[in-house]
């Protein structure tokens, strides 16, 4: 018998939100109707715990008591029971365990625990074998998870095999040494070693190491080599030269072909005289800018042979009160795709695509503060039956891949404030998964250096293990049904507090200009992110930390886990940059050592595994070269002059406006993504100038993101702008007039939300089929690129970036072709304009732009058309604007209104199909009458003017305080419009999950007397603590500093006991000296294990900090907040209610799981209706405010006799209510089915404060186009407090 304890914690009843779900999944989506009952469990497997850390574990880490049921061995199954567990495979970061592991150490800190968790699923009911498997089947996904068994371990120790020597390739039995292997055998060779390169390549490397090095290869060379050529590491398909092109004949084929030969013109004059260069996707995807630059249109461009992403020079105007300055900052872009990963593990790729997009402005040394979202799926909605073989269903993808993003970006504290899912059936060969993010950071703090000989390069953050290994190969691979059971490994597993880490570290000064260079740990691991730093290095891969042993030199060189970043420091500056990391509670260490000969040395075990000269890499394997067949569209199957959607176009053939609409509400790919939108957390950062949705009822769906700039000190006004465009079903038609249109798209979206067209810089996506020999595959890149140049050439407008995927294939499936334009704008805040009505009586007016015979837009014209815009949105003559898509006027007209709930009336003359054609480029823009009048006097004085200078424009509507849409005598009223573009994808991504929308008590409790504070100061001290997964410090140390108080921010250590113990000294000083304590909000490393806060909680009932924050509530009158996860860290302490640190006992109220069982990110309208709290001198009793919201466990539950003192004693501060301050259950309203609607209470005296939405998110310029009062004031009360 084994030292092992097992555990397991089950929800109750009420609060089993995730049991809940997956029973209704089973009856719905799997169709297996015997199921009765669903019981999800997290097991728990101990080992090296004493018995006291064990007992305290399990009522504080491990369960909650008021909301978990705890049982220790077994549990028990009944008659018409079944059950399986299932349990990462060997090498996956289990980040629950991790979070546990961490935890208990704080509860004593020498203790090394191991600890193991699965989840189990016991299903009762009447169910066959088969339906039983399909349960199984549906809830484990084989690349990252297995089923366990149900018996326990004897040890969880785990005995790693030392690894064997790297193996070189001589010596070989019945086999000739790599280098004098006849070629026949080394295609044998070649076949079974599963590589990305081509055997072209194979041949490559076997002449060099035969001429230069003489010798034989090791496999990590062959490994490296394979990875450093990848086409994710290098862009193999990109670079190969394409030797003859051929164009189809066709209508289209004169604007082609003319793009070719302006391209071949160009590059001419780019590169005359050069032999060295020849023509490829890169040189084509590259020309556009190498000639705008070249022509002075692209001076803001930083140049830098370091970064991974696109940065621009921007003058910032900034005010620091006492002195008003102009400051040069960096922006940084970058877009990222992790299609392969996402398609074989949707939580994980899409997680860390998020987080390798991060990485690249990061690298950079910029703080990176907003992302967007851009996705591409098969129909989610079809029955699981209709699965390919050998794929996930698109359901659990779409879920499964929104919940690894969401849960990345909702972790580092990135705003996420654009998402947006695009659907086309041929992404059931390969989903698409794009994150683009925005960074920031004065240019004074970023060092651009090279590498010299003896500087130290230093790898920072988290640790080496398994997860990825074969990532940039993998994803470079064919891909077939069977290649997916083997893929396992090559995803890679995102740890987000590490990255946000590494994100405060670089954000400090001077740490950041310590940094000579730094590049991050994308595709390839050590050998690509170190190797790419110097031309000469000598790596130690010994030094490299390990999350396990057993790893050998090839794993240790090639990995790809994440949130790791190299850094070249001066040998003088070494120690400095390793104590600023340790303060940052990170791992660093010295690994490499660059040197003058240009080699890339890899040792490992005190041998050389890797010695190469710099040149052989850098020739990125042998020359590839193929032909192009350009094929062209089809002029009678023009996408552009039909009605998108079929069903739409035969209603509005059958004279059905009303069905036409509605249906066009309906579509996939116009419907609601409102219950997808709300997992990302739009809000923190305090920067966010638009919420993904607007209006009073936040239904209006914002077509940009926009954010000011990320200041850490002092104000400023200047904001970006980014936005996409793109549809695949015109790419699909014409990749060419696609590419020109996705470009148009995404510029016309920057202009319809204020920003000035002639300022964009662009970065593109690329993903395409994979391509063959055949010279017909390359159609697709080829003319998608030919319509970018264009593009680019006819605005004059550069892009500066962009990233290439050309794996699109499944079997015989090939993905639209794709070519997503993000457009990125530098604006002033008080340019803005939001896209929801805003009054009736406004007329609505639709700008056109001009088109020649090919469909093409006229350049000169849409940009004459945007300027114009420009202008009557600085007049404010456009009070609200959307730039139309392939759906039409009807979409928009739509969206608009629904935020504020006004209606429209269609012009009576206005045919039926000018509400549903194609307005790719155009506008829709909402202007008062007498602007439209002044628009229509100033057109017929220019009425002789034509081709570009003209602005041709239709009055299309009026804006009416009816909630409803009329075009002639129908009437579609705004609930069923609501109903129709809701409901497509409920099922998919529910909007809310409660049925009840009951009226609930809110009686206001006006306190005779206030508690007033004996111990003033004039300036009083905040203490704000900093664990792993702590993202909102920066929010409420603004907060408090604008409020005026001091502020003091600690991270706790915990890398060691020494450390542990070294944090608790410095916490327990630090509120030595603070009058109050402000928890923040985060997710305590991913909310993880299950309940949040778990960090706060433990860290605090040490008992020296417990009685430090004994000390400072009752002997020096100190005040505490907890706002969101640090609300939680309070409820859990006991600070709510009980007014100091008592921990929870079974009937304790509490926090828990949203009952829709996803993250919520919305505004919340909370109404104040106690004001016996010093946090709430500043507001109006019985008002009701608005603030951000963002969490996955916000639910407040309690007994009811506890709900019913808490009010009778005024200690429910605020409950979320509507607009008008009506208080329900309704969940459009009451977020996270809350009891009593409850968002917040204090303590019985009012002191300690917790509660759920953001009230530190807020600022000028922030979330305009929500409507409320959103300042409650709460900061400058607690510093009032103490005057």
């Amino acid at each position: 018998m084994g030292n092992v304890k097992r555990i397991y914690v089950e929800k109750k009843e009420p609060f089993a939100v995730k049991a809940k779900e997956l029973q209704e999944e089973i009856g719905s989506y799997l169709g297996i109707d015997g199921v009765k009952e669903v019981r999800v469990l997290i097991r728990y497997d101990v080992e090296n715990l004493s018995e006291e850390v064990f007992e305290k574990a399990c009522r504080t880490v491990f369960s909650e008591p008021p909301v978990d049921i705890l049982y220790e061995e077994t549990i028990q199954i009944p008659a018409d029971g079944k059950v399986f567990s299932v349990e990462y495979l060997p090498g996956q970061f289990d980040q629950r365990a991790d979070s546990a592991v961490q935890c208990v150490k704080f509860l004593k800190e020498d203790e090394e625990p191991i600890i193991r968790t699965a989840v189990t699923y016991l299903i009762t009911g009447d169910m066959s074998d088969e339906e039983f498997g399909r349960i199984k089947a549906y809830c484990i996904n084989p690349v990252d998870s297995r089923e366990t068994d149900m018996v326990k371990p004897d040890t969880l120790v785990t005995v790693y095999d030392e690894p064997a020597d790297v193996a070189v390739f001589e010596n070989m039995p019945e086999r000739q040494d790599f280098i004098d292997m006849p070629q026949a055998e080394l295609k044998e060779l070649y076949d079974s070693l599963g590589l990305a390169m081509t055997f072209k390549d194979f041949l490559h490397i076997q002449n060099y190491f035969a001429g230069e090095e003489k010798r034989n290869p090791t496999m990590t060379e062959i490994r490296v080599l394979d990875t450093y050529w990848s086409d994710h590491c290098r862009h193999t398909t990109f670079s190969t030269e394409l030797k003859k092109v051929d164009f189809a004949e066709g209508f289209y084929q004169k604007p082609i072909k003319d793009t070719y030969e302006n391209y071949l013109a160009v590059r001419d004059e780019i590169f005359a005289g050069r032999q060295d260069k020849f023509v490829c996707l890169m040189d084509l995807a590259l020309m556009a800018m190498r000639k705008l630059k070249k022509d002075g249109k692209l001076d803001d461009m930083e140049e830098s042979d370091e970064i991974n992403a696109c940065s621009v020079v921007v003058p910032v105007e900034m005010d620091y009160g006492d002195r008003k300055v102009t400051e040069e900052w960096l922006v940084f872009f970058k877009n990222e795709t992790h299609n392969h990963p996402t398609e074989i593990e949707p939580f994980g790729g899409a997680a860390t695509c998020l987080g390798g997009a991060i990485r690249d402005p990061l690298s950079g040394r910029g703080y990176v503060y907003q992302a967007m979202r851009v996705t591409g799926a098969a129909d989610p909605t079809v029955p699981v039956s209709e699965t390919l073989k050998g794929k996930l269903s698109q359901k659990k993808l779409v879920r499964g891949a929104a919940s690894g993003y969401s849960s990345y970006g909702n972790q580092i504290g990135l705003a996420t404030g654009l998402v947006k899912e695009i659907y086309h059936p041929d992404y059931v060969a390969k989903r698409m998964e794009i994150g683009a993010v925005m960074g920031a950071a004065p240019r004074k703090n970023v060092i651009r250096e090279t590498s010299d000989p003896d500087d130290i390069i230093i790898l920072l953050g988290g640790r080496t293990g398994r997860d990825g290994c074969g990532g940039a190969t993998g994803s470079s691979k064919v891909h077939t049904e069977s290649s997916i059971e083997t893929c396992g490994a090559e995803v890679q597993k995102g740890n987000a507090p590490t990255e946000r880490k590494i994100q405060r570290l670089f954000r400090r000064e001077e740490v950041s200009r310590l940094i000579k260079k730094c590049n991050d740990f994308g595709a390839g691991g050590v050998s690509v992110a170190i190797g790419e730093l110097a031309d000469g290095l000598v790596v130690d891969l010994d030094k490299v930390p390990k999350k396990y042993a057993g790893l050998d030199g090839t794993e240790l060189a090639i990995s790809e886990s994440q949130e790791r970043m190299a850094v070249v420091v001066a040998p003088k500056d070494v120690e400095a940059f390793l104590g600023y990391a340790a303060q940052e509670n990170l791992e660093a260490v010295e690994v490499a050592v660059v040197t003058k000969e240009p080699r890339l040395v890899l040792r490992w075990r005190g041998k050389e595994i890797v010695n190469i000269s710099r040149a052989f890499l850098d020739t990125n394997g042998a020359h590839q070269e193929t032909a192009v067949a350009v094929d062209m569209p089809e002029e009678k199957e023009n996408y552009l002059k039909k009605i998108a959607t079929p069903a739409v176009a035969d209603a509005v053939a059958a004279g059905d406006v009303r069905k036409a609409w509605l249906t066009l509400l309906h579509d996939l790919n116009v419907c609601s993504q409102k219950g997808l939108v709300e997992m990302f957390d739009a809000s923190i950062g305090a920067g966010s100038v638009y919420m993904p949705y607007g209006g009073k009822y936040q239904l209006t769906e914002t077509q940009a993101m926009i954010a000011k700039l990320p200041v850490l000190k002092g104000k400023t006004d200047t904001v970006t702008m980014m936005s996409y465009g793109f549809d695949p079903y015109l790419s699909s038609w014409s990749p060419y007039h696609g590419a020109i249109y996705a470009v148009t798209e995404s510029m016309a979206k920057i202009v319809a939300n204020g920003g000035d067209y002639k300022t964009i810089r662009f970065t593109f996506q690329e993903y395409f089929r994979r391509m063959s020999e055949e010279p017909g595959r390359w159609s697709q890149p080829f003319a998608a690129l030919l319509g970018a140049y264009d593009a680019q050439m006819g605005y004059g407008l550069p892009s500066i970036g962009g990233k290439d995927s050309m794996s699109g294939t499944f079997n015989e499936i090939d993905v639209p072709p794709t070519l997503v334009s993000f457009a990125v704008d530098i604006s002033k805040q008080g340019n803005i304009v939001t896209p929801e009505l805003k009054k009736a009586g406004n007329k609505l007016v639709r700008f056109h732009i001009a088109k020649n015979e090919y469909d093409l837009p006229v350049y000169e014209n849409v940009m004459h058309v945007y300027d114009t815009i420009l202008t009557l949105v600085s007049q404010k003559k456009i009070v609200a604007a959307y730039a139309l898509d392939a759906k039409g006027a009807a979409a928009a007209i739509g969206k608009m209104a629904f935020g504020n709930k006004l209606g429209v009336t269609v012009e009576s003359g206005l045919a039926a199909e000018k509400l549903f054609d194609n307005g790719l480029g155009e506008i829709l823009a909402e202007m008062p009458a007498e602007a439209v009048a002044e628009l229509a006097a100033g057109a017929e004085k220019r009425a002789a003017d034509d081709g570009a200078s003209r602005v041709n424009y239709t009055v299309i509507g009026t804006v009416t305080d009816e909630p409803a849409f009329v075009y002639g005598d129908v009437k579609i009223t705004m609930e069923e419009a609501l109903s129709a573009w809701k409901d497509k994808l409920d099922k998919v991504f529910p909007y809310t999950a409660g049925k009840d929308k009951s009226a609930v008590p809110s009686e206001l409790y006006k306190a005779k007397e206030i508690y007033v504070c004996k111990n003033k100061v004039a300036k009083p001290t905040v203490f704000i603590p900093v664990f792993p997964g702590t993202n909102c410090e920066y929010d409420s140390g603004a907060a408090f500093e604008r409020a005026g108080a001091d502020v003091i921010t600690k991270v706790f250590k915990n890398l060691t006991a020494e450390d542990i113990r070294e944090s608790v000294d410095v916490f327990e000083q630090a509120i030595g000296q603070a009058q109050i304590i402000m928890f923040p909000g985060g997710f305590s490393a991913g909310d993880e294990p299950d309940g949040s806060a778990k960090f706060f909680a433990t860290a605090f009932q040490n008992a020296k900090i417990k009685e430090a924050v004994s000390r400072l509530l009752n002997e020096r009158d100190g005040l505490a907040l907890g706002i969101c996860n640090g609300f939680q860290a309070l409820i859990k302490l006991g600070l709510v209610p009980y007014g100091e640190i008592a921990g929870q006992k079974e009937d304790s109220p509490t926090l828990t799981f949203n009952t829709v069982n996803r993250h919520i990110s919305k505004m919340a309208y909370l109404k104040i209706v106690s004001n016996k709290s010093p946090w709430l001198q500043g507001t109006v009793l019985g008002n009701t405010y608005v603030n951000p919201a963002s969490h996955g466990e916000g639910r407040f539950v309690a007994p009811k006799e506890w709900i019913d003192r808490l009010f009778a004693n005024g200690q429910v501060a605020t409950q979320y209510a509507d607009i008008d301050g009506n208080v329900s259950m309704d969940e459009e309203w009451n977020i996270n089915g809350s009891y009593a609607s409850i968002e917040g209470i204090t303590s019985p005296d009012g002191r300690v404060f917790g509660k759920m939405a953001h009230s530190e998110r807020r600022g000028e310029g922030v979330a305009v186009n929500i409507y409320g009062e959103q300042d409650m004031k709460i900061f400058e009360s607690g510093v009032a407090y103490f005057k």
